[in-house]
């Protein structure tokens, strides 16, 4: 079949079992060969073929509403709704977003890139629903890791009590971005092990019903009976005691499993857990017999080996320095602890993990928990170092508020991912976390030029002892510079200048230094001299420099991979009007007030004007407003 012609999945209704599993193999093909190209989320997808197609079979979309948690599984929903033509643009510029996206289709009813918050969406859909006296199904399709999300266990909560009807599909394949952790994993493990739950206890009623009437006493007595079965034989009882009916465990890739056990639960009244046993990469062998989920998202790869397309001899990754240097700094210092939610290979923390297993935490999905565990170890003592990704410590910003800030503790923040990511597009851009910590008391923001400078920031956060400090770095590569063998402190506060310059200065850091650079070359062979100052320490900044270079009414530009509103270049016209520089030309580049959705970063850049090009032009038109006050 020609994906490409499918307009809507009505004709799914009309499929027989064996063209249900053709259908699978085809899309399978298509998306293995597909995202060798463009890259993207590809064992998730492979591993809910069935359960996508099975749904649409039997619901109705997008009068039903299907509510995907995180997302990045929703490829075979966005080829049944009609967008298989556009899949040679998956995660590109102007292209097909690889997350549910409300303006592609109105199929897509719920936009998500974070994890945990499918049940808290389809319950507002619910209430909505009923309120306005409609009916419809909602169908939130949850992940195994991300239920351990605190959100998901608000929502199960909620649901359970308000008893509202609602088919919840948890979608269990063993693994989220890495192998899940916790008390809830094990009991999803037995739960897989158990027999059919429905069947459980459809047999128990049966069974009860033979048993004569002889009065109150056996009555009671069975009832007893049912239900010590129930829980002698069925850990699915943890959902029951939540008020859900559950089903499952359910071979997700068997679709006459599927099918009778989705319509089972479509007509059964009140909120149902639907547990789907599946597979990640199913179909493909490379990626089925992944056991580190390096599969989870990839880019292009060869399909016959599954060999990643990667540059070759490139420098090494930002996150694999700061992992080095933390895992360093740990043989000398046993009070040393990492701290990571769901994201060991993510931040590469593999070998941290294997050096010293007693001090790496993997926390699972939830990174409240993870800010306010590290919190409570820097209480006795300890100096846990959090590696979070910029886009996901959003999630943990009352922790950080209430929990660290407040106390002052020495926790270090390894932020990830800083600045835009690219393809993962908006919900997953780190261009907040400069304006949502900046306003904290007693935080210390870095970032640092290159990898180098890096290494020595993680060395002097950990040194630190006056309270919380949050080391950025981007997503990719470092620039392949030198690496000093001994690590150096980098006074707190402390700017640097880069190219001295007498017109005017251009104050910024981390990537946007090279771009800053280039644009002084530029201006300097016309003649404007322009000062590059590495303002690497985004607070505390440097004030004796900001004060020498106000006293001399040079003109400042602050360039920023980072939003504007409340960002660095906030901080320095704060600083101007506080210390009464009320002639001082201040201008900015930054973030633009929106969300930036995906494609490559240097299409980013271009986009929002974080070029060499811009930087030099707003020097050029800062200079005659100079000469002109003057």
């Amino acid at each position: 079949m020609d994906l490409t012609t499918i307009k809507d999945p009505s004709f799914l209704k009309d499929l027989s079992t064996e063209e249900l599993e053709n259908l699978a193999t085809s899309i399978r093909n298509f998306l293995i060969e597909e995202l060798s190209v463009t890259g993207g989320h590809l064992g998730a997808n492979l591993g809910v073929v069935e359960l996508t197609l099975a749904l649409h079979k039997i619901f109705d979309s997008p009068t039903d509403k299907f509510v995907w948690d995180v997302g990045h599984q929703s490829y075979i929903h966005k080829i049944l709704t009609g967008r298989a033509d556009q899949f040679s643009t998956l995660r590109q510029y102007k292209g097909l977003c690889g997350f549910p996206k409300r303006n592609e289709s109105e199929h897509d009813v719920w936009e998500t890139g974070h994890s945990s918050t499918s049940l808290s969406a389809a319950m507002g859909m619910v209430l909505a629903r009923d309120m306005q006296g409609a009916d419809y199904s909602v169908v939130p399709v949850i992940g195994d890791g991300a239920l351990t999300g605190g959100m998901a266990l608000e929502a199960l909560n909620h649901i359970g009590h308000e008893k509202k009807n609602m088919t919840v599909i948890l979608n269990d394949n063993e693994m989220s971005i890495a192998s899940n952790v916790g008390a809830l994993h094990n009991m999803l493990g037995r739960m897989r092990s158990a027999r059919k739950y429905h069947w459980v206890k459809d047999e128990m009623e049966i069974l009860l019903k033979r048993i004569p009437a002889v009065g109150g006493r056996l009555a009671t007595a069975a009832e007893r009976i049912k239900d010590s079965m129930k829980y002698f034989m069925v850990p699915g009882m943890f959902f029951e005691e939540l008020g859900f009916t559950y089903y499952g465990p359910v071979d997700g890739h068997d679709f006459n499993d599927l099918s009778e056990t989705i319509q089972y639960a479509k007509k059964t009244e009140g909120p149902v857990i639907v547990h789907v046993v599946t597979k990640k990469g199913k179909g493909y062998h490379p990626a089925e017999s992944d056991q580190k989920d390096k599969w989870h998202g990839v880019g292009p790869y060869k399909i016959e080996s599954g060999e990643k397309i990667k540059p070759t001899n490139a420098p090494p990754a930002w996150s694999e320095v700061v992992s080095e240097t933390l895992q360093k700094k740990a043989r000398e210092d046993n009070r040393i602890a990492a701290i990571t939610p769901a994201m060991i290979l993510g931040s590469k923390l593999e070998k941290f993990g294997e050096e010293f297993p007693d001090r790496l935490f993997d926390v699972g999905i939830a990174e409240q928990h993870a800010t306010t565990l590290a919190a409570g170890m820097a209480t006795q003592g300890m100096k846990p170092f959090l590696a979070i990704y910029s886009t996901f410590l959003q999630r943990a910003y009352d922790q950080l508020v209430h929990d660290v800030c407040r106390q002052n503790l020495n926790v270090t923040f390894g932020i990830d991912r800083a600045g835009l990511v690219g393809a993962d597009g908006e919900t997953h851009q780190g261009v907040f976390d400069i304006a949502f910590m900046r306003h904290l008391p007693n935080m210390t923001i870095m970032m640092p030029k290159d990898e180098n400078e890096g290494q020595h920031m993680v060395h002097t956060a950990l040194e630190y002892d006056d309270g919380p400090v949050a080391v950025r770095y981007p997503r990719g590569n470092g620039l392949g510079v030198h690496m000093d063998e001994e690590l150096q402190e980098i006074p707190i506060g402390s700017w640097e200048v880069l190219k001295s310059g007498t017109d005017a200065a251009i104050l910024t850091f981390g990537t946007t230094i090279s771009m800053a650079l280039e644009a002084s070359n530029m201006l300097e062979k016309k003649g404007i001299s322009v000062q590059v100052i590495n303002a690497r320490y985004i607070k505390p900044m440097d004030e004796a420099m900001l004060h020498d270079l106000m006293a001399q009414s040079m003109p400042l530009l602050t360039v920023e991979e980072a939003v504007l509103q409340g960002g660095f270049g906030s901080a320095v016209l704060e600083f101007a009007q506080d210390h009464q520089y009320y002639n001082q030309i201040v201008q900015r580049i930054g973030i633009p007030d929106r969300y930036i959705e995906h494609g490559s970063v240097g299409q980013l850049y271009e986009e929002v004007g974080l070029t060499k090009e811009n930087i030099a032009d707003k020097l050029e038109e800062l200079l005659p407003e100079q000469q002109q006050r003057a």
